[in-house]
């Protein structure tokens, strides 16, 4: 990559159990750029709707939640940390609750309007890969580098079952509930109108199927390389 007087943004979009953010850190660590995680913005702001009981469909109860919110992030041994009013909510929102619940907030334009400013900003002070679902069709639609991820179904949702703890039992009707839940969140995250998940125009899509972690950041640094 030639050098820039500005920063560079590298955006890795697709759907649940892709494998973002795993490739994200990755390719963030090998370039020295910081790695975002903006899933967890929307995540942030589901725990906080849960935790404070407040009824999200209401416009002025979102608003009021939305306005008293802090939301500040650091990198910590290359994993991003969210940090809300203070405190660091980072384990918190990794829950099967909390995932589906930040699909519905994640397709309000309230919600989606309050956390652009704050993604943005870090764009501009920041050499940074951003994952998440709309960050190069909506977020930064002149990033310098897109790509979208995707690999099967199934596939994911086995990425995803295996990523529980291994002092956790694992049973048949776990992977069913995986696989049920992430087909729901990708129908639901495709066809919200309001920035429904999609490959942007100008992204190099990837499908990580049969790719083991190693392999994806390759091909995503192959193609910054010839870029």
């Amino acid at each position: 990559m030639n050098e820039k007087l500005e920063t560079i943004t590298i955006t890795i979009d697709g759907p649940a159990g892709a494998g973002k953010s795993t490739v994200s850190k990755k390719l963030a660590a090998k370039l020295g750029y910081v790695y975002v995680d903006t899933g967890a913005l929307y995540r942030g702001v589901a725990y906080e709707v849960k935790k404070r009981n407040i009824d999200y469909k209401n416009e002025s109860d979102l608003a009021g939640l939305l306005n008293i919110l802090r939301f500040d992030c650091k990198t910590e041994k290359n994993d991003f940390r969210l940090i809300s009013n203070g405190k660091d909510i980072s384990e918190k929102i990794r829950t099967s609750e909390i995932s589906m619940l930040a699909s519905a907030v994640s397709a309000l334009p309230l919600v989606r309007s309050a956390l652009l400013d704050i993604q943005k900003n870090i764009a501009k002070q920041y050499n940074a890969v951003f994952e998440g679902r709309d960050m190069g069709t909506v977020v930064f639609p002149d990033a310098e580098f897109k790509f979208f991820l995707t690999a099967d179904l199934d596939v994911r949702a086995k990425r995803r079952y295996m990523e529980k703890s291994l002092d956790q039992t694992r049973d048949s009707d776990d992977f069913k509930n995986i696989k049920a839940d992430m087909k729901k969140r990708d129908y639901d995250d495709s066809n919200r109108c309001d920035s429904p998940l999609k490959p942007a125009e100008d992204a190099i899509l990837i499908d990580s199927t049969g790719l083991n972690i190693d392999q994806v950041v390759e091909k995503i640094y192959e193609n910054l390389i010839i870029s």
